[in-house]
């Protein structure tokens, strides 16, 4: 046996022993068990429970939904929904998580919830974090304490997964990944860093770091914004002569583009006509604006009353257009129900009204780019699945494959379609390092929009279930290796 293989099982063996004393010991757990939530009829069919973690001033609130499947065995998600200051409750309801509203039968009043199958928590027991502070139910203790960046945002969500399995100690063992999609491309990188860092400077809890997850991801902040104009292009939303005439008179920079450049601002300008009435976050949907549920009352009783047909925020049942939003306006209005927050054991009084996303965070973006950070990661034995829509125009296909190739990874399987139910549900490409081990999985969802699983949600939990991220390592047998189907 190679020395690696006996310092690797040796590791194992430790960490078994480990296991065994916790489960044989009453840990110490942070937060509460919830049962029943308002709107969802009888007891939730999965373990559901929220609490707080303490990191510094800040009170970091958190919904842990362990594995439907295999809790012993299923690896351990911290997922972070993006903003900067959108609530992971944003990715249990809409994205992955076991529930969603029942948004088809609303009449008002306090929104219900349906059952989804096809949820990632069947196979994986997943941490959904409100970060940074000031996020969700997340809260600062001191008016010092409210202010943050994505500097401090890494810190303390680092913290609060030490602090976590510090707890939780009966969950260290499971395999672990960093997770979050839109805006948390910029944070989960750089948490999965620490992370690394942490391990290989011995700090106590040993993180059994296994890979990492985008979805959607803004990556670098130019590339972001730049690469919306190849991406308007490519979906023939702006014609071949402006993109020609953008271009060369921009010189492939759009966004610092000098004063004296008439003609970039000329071609700019022609390209914004041509896309300013799009949704961002899907090119194929109608595009309509909401800042709250009263300001969703109040557009609807004014339009109504101007007999305007153009400005769509109502459900299915009162119309036949419709916009996504809606759907949004039903998390503020069960959010900031008492009976709810009882429920969930928040902390009255500390978040005076909850926000899916907050837009009035006191938040520093001092990172720009996270490319090298990826690049740093590629030297080590991880996972690492990246997916997003393809009609996402908020963070375009375009810029995440250029970022993706300039890590200089090997291609290890070709583009080609993945499926689902006998149709293509999207396209993926592999690539690895050879030498260390390092696995990327990039894949496309096809229609996705900002982000993919709000829009194709059970297609989403196929490519996460099937892809390589997903192989296992026994905690019974940790020699042995499971996969699930790899056919993304």
């Amino acid at each position: 046996m190679a020395a690696a293989a006996q310092v690797a099982t040796l590791r194992w063996v430790g960490l078994r022993i480990l296991f065994l004393l916790v489960l044989s010991t009453n840990a110490a757990f942070c937060g509460e068990t919830v049962k029943y939530l308002p709107g969802f009829d009888g007891e939730l069919p999965f373990k559901l429970e929220t609490g707080y973690i303490s990191v510094n001033d800040s009170e970091l609130f958190y919904y842990f939904l362990e594995s439907q499947g295999n809790p012993q065995e299923d690896p351990l998600f911290l997922w972070l929904t993006g903003g900067p200051g959108c609530s992971s409750f944003s990715g249990i309801v809409y994205e992955i998580g076991p529930i969603q509203f029942d948004i088809h039968n609303y009449i008002g009043g306090l929104p219900k919830f349906s059952y989804y199958p096809y949820a990632w928590t069947k196979t994986a027991s997943i941490i959904f974090l409100d970060s940074p502070v000031g996020t969700g139910f997340s809260y600062s203790t001191t008016q010092e304490g409210w202010p943050s960046s994505d500097s401090l945002a890494v810190e303390q969500a680092y913290e609060f997964l030490r602090k976590w399995l510090n707890e939780h100690q009966q969950y260290l063992l499971l395999q672990l990944f960093i997770a979050g999609d839109s805006y948390s491309g910029m944070i989960v990188p750089l948490i999965t860093k620490k992370v690394v860092e942490g391990n290989d400077a011995n700090l106590k809890p040993f993180l059994n770091l296994k890979g990492y997850l985008v979805g959607s991801p803004i990556t670098d902040l130019f590339l972001n914004s730049n690469e919306k104009i190849t991406f308007a292009h490519r979906m023939a939303l702006i014609s071949d002569e402006l993109y020609e005439k953008m271009k060369s008179s921009c010189n492939r920079n759009y966004v610092y583009v000098a004063p004296s450049n008439t003609e970039c601002h000329e071609a700019l300008a022609e390209y914004n006509k041509c896309v300013k009435g799009l949704y961002m976050n899907d090119i194929l949907e109608p595009s309509c604006q909401f800042a709250s549920p009263q300001h969703y009352e109040g557009v609807r009783q004014r339009l109504a009353e101007e007999k305007h047909l153009d400005y769509v925020l109502s459900p299915p049942k009162v119309q036949e257009l419709w916009c996504r939003n809606f759907n949004y306006v039903l998390a503020y209005t069960w959010a900031n129900d008492d009976s709810v927050q009882d429920a969930l054991h928040v902390r009255k009084g500390k978040v005076k009204v909850w926000e899916r996303c907050n837009g009035t965070l006191a938040y520093t973006q001092d990172v720009s780019s996270v490319i090298d950070v990826h690049r740093w990661l590629s030297k080590r034995d991880l996972q690492l699945l990246v997916e997003c829509g393809d009609r996402d125009m908020a963070v375009p296909f375009t810029a995440t494959e250029i970022w993706i190739r300039a890590l200089n990874l090997s291609v290890d399987d070709e583009w080609r379609p993945w499926f689902v139910d006998g149709q293509v549900a999207g396209y993926t490409k592999k690539y690895d390092t050879n030498e260390n081990g390092f696995h990327l999985t990039y894949a496309t969802v096809k229609g996705g929009g900002h982000t993919a699983p709000e829009y194709y949600r059970r297609e989403c939990y196929e490519m996460f279930n099937r892809s390589s991220i997903y192989c296992t390592q026994s905690i019974q047998s940790p020699n042995q290796i499971h996969c699930l189907p790899n056919t993304i």
